[in-house]
């Protein structure tokens, strides 16, 4: 029998049907250790999935803990679109992909994992991350680990309060890349 050694997986598999100590991502803000946040705006943040469907899988959420969109405020709505299309651009920087999955699992029975938080999938891929493992052995195998990934999409970053930007005529943060000037446009 031939093994595929991913330590990694444990934490996944200790935690499935556990009892939750607490919502991920309102912990993952709160959190002073290493949390993989990659991003943070005035109304959302962006962290990579500790069990990633392919390497750079990137969940978005909003800072406040609320479960349905139609409960989002257009301000928040705005912002995550916002850091949507920074994380696009730093992905499309550090691993340049050839497409993307985007999307937004509500409640549980769509596979919403955290339900009562709402939070976005972002999925890089390239045409040739799909092979025989996850057909023939239901196993999908994650070339880059956590940590570098971490490390090399956070150099190509600063903190969100380098730039600004207009959003309906006002001012709010925006995350963009290093020696990036101060704009308001």
């Amino acid at each position: 029998m031939d093994r595929l050694w991913a330590p990694w997986r444990i934490g996944y598999i200790k935690s499935v049907g556990g009892k939750s100590s607490g919502c991920l991502f309102c912990q993952s803000l709160k959190s002073k250790g290493k949390n993989y946040v990659i991003a943070r705006n005035k109304y959302s943040f962006a962290m990579l999935n500790l069990f990633p469907y392919n390497n750079g899988h990137v969940m978005i959420s909003p800072k406040r803990h609320v479960g349905k969109l139609e409960a989002l405020h257009d301000k928040e709505i705005a912002d995550i679109f916002n850091i949507l299309k920074q994380i696009i651009r730093l992905l499309n920087k550090v691993l340049k992909p050839e497409g993307y999955n985007i999307g937004i699992n509500i409640g549980k029975c769509s596979g919403a994992g955290i339900p009562d938080h709402l939070h976005l999938h972002v999925v890089p891929r390239w045409r040739a991350d799909t092979n025989f493992m996850p057909v023939l052995s239901d196993t999908k195998v994650i070339s880059q680990s956590l940590e570098d990934l971490y490390n090399e999409l956070k150099k190509e970053i600063n903190p969100v309060r380098n730039t600004t930007q207009k959003v309906n005529n006002k001012i709010v943060s925006c995350g963009v890349k290093k020696n990036v000037k101060h704009s308001t446009n």
